[in-house]
């Protein structure tokens, strides 16, 4: 067993680039679990930066400088933002509470139509079996209020956070896209001589996290605004938010879809009960997710690389687990790092030319 396992690590590790990598990932790991509370705003202008940097690129061709055309964008997305912000969030917020004041009646009568049930059914479902499924849920919703009551007094101390995200991120950000080709400089040169797997993951992995932060927020945009039209359209309740969750849900694959449609059947059966209305509402959003999934996402994220569903779900798991929301905006470009990871160990070593 010992030879075997030497037989693997001199296989893999031999290679003082392969140890280099090796090394460079467990200290990239170590600095987000110490410090990745503390780096966040940090991460998330990143984040941004590589969302703008495209359309800087872009206006750049045009023969315009970077920095003038760095500002325009930068002014351009933070007026979007804002405008944004002011539009949908005052809606999202009073069809929200609109929605928990009207939980209570829902849920009465969800109950009424779970304990009809045995009437209805009784060689399946016993009178005895519905009470006990109520009391337990019952007992997870005052657990689930009293958490909240207690997140909204903790959230209060997070505004200052929130002062400091509105004026660092917009200036990181800034700084970023416009010293960009600076920035990388002085990051390649604290990087070991001893570097050319690290150069591998690094250039596969550019384009794809690149790809994939456009495209995702392109989808959210489009499946929630085309959401939000269609409940509209059909005249549900809490359009908007709803509208919203479905754009959010896409952050999730297969399992955000599932879980939002919950809340969406929930709205809808509370409005129109089990009629026509209801089904064709169904259908509809059937019909958007169908869409999404088989033309959307193909054409936004035809550069990515292909993972296997049953990765994909892994992934979101162990790294949402990780770091919460972060974790799972980023769970498909850090399964697809994993990736090219196992590849640069496998790939045979190439001779380097000097530069």
């Amino acid at each position: 067993m010992l030879n075997v396992f030497e037989r693997w690590y001199k296989r893999k590790f031999s290679d003082p680039d392969s140890m280099m990598l090796l090394l460079m990932l467990v200290f990239s790991s170590l600095l987000l679990a110490i410090w990745g509370g503390i780096l966040m705003p940090v991460i998330v202008a990143a984040v941004i930066a590589y969302l703008l940097d495209w359309p800087v690129a872009q206006l750049a061709k045009l023969g315009l400088s970077r920095g003038y055309t760095t500002m325009l964008v930068v002014l351009g997305f933070i007026s979007v933002s804002i405008l944004t912000l002011v539009g949908l969030v005052p809606v999202v917020t009073q069809q929200s509470i609109n929605l928990i004041k009207e939980m209570p009646q829902i849920w009465e009568e969800g109950q009424g139509w779970l304990l009809r049930l045995p009437e209805t059914y009784p060689e399946l479902v016993q009178l005895n079996q519905i009470q006990d499924v109520l009391d337990g849920i019952n007992d997870r919703v005052v657990g689930l209020a009293e958490q909240l009551l207690s997140a909204s007094f903790s959230s209060l101390g997070g505004l200052g956070a929130l002062l400091i995200y509105m004026i660092l991120v917009p200036l990181m950000v800034f700084f970023m896209v416009k010293d960009k080709e600076l920035l990388v400089s002085h990051l390649s040169a604290l990087l070991p001589s001893e570097r050319r797997l690290i150069k591998q993951v690094g250039r596969e992995m550019n384009s794809q996290i690149a790809n994939y932060i456009r495209g995702k927020v392109i989808e959210i945009i489009i499946v929630g605004t085309v959401s939000a039209l269609t409940f509209a359209f059909m005249d549900l309740r809490y359009s908007v938010l709803l509208g919203v969750l479905v754009g959010f849900s896409v952050l999730i694959p297969y399992i955000g879809a599932a879980v939002v449609t919950i809340p969406i059947a929930i709205v809808a059966l509370f409005q129109w009960g089990i009629s026509p209305a209801f089904w064709y509402l169904m259908v509809a959003y059937g019909i958007i997710q169908a869409l999404d999934g088989n033309a959307l996402v193909p054409i936004l994220f035809s550069e990515a690389v292909s993972l296997h569903p049953v990765y994909i779900i892994i992934a979101v798991l162990f790294f949402g687990g990780l770091w919460g929301f972060w974790g799972v905006f980023f769970a498909i470009p850090l399964a697809t790092l994993v990736k090219a990871v196992a590849n640069a160990w496998s790939s045979p070593k190439e001779l380097e030319p000097e530069a």
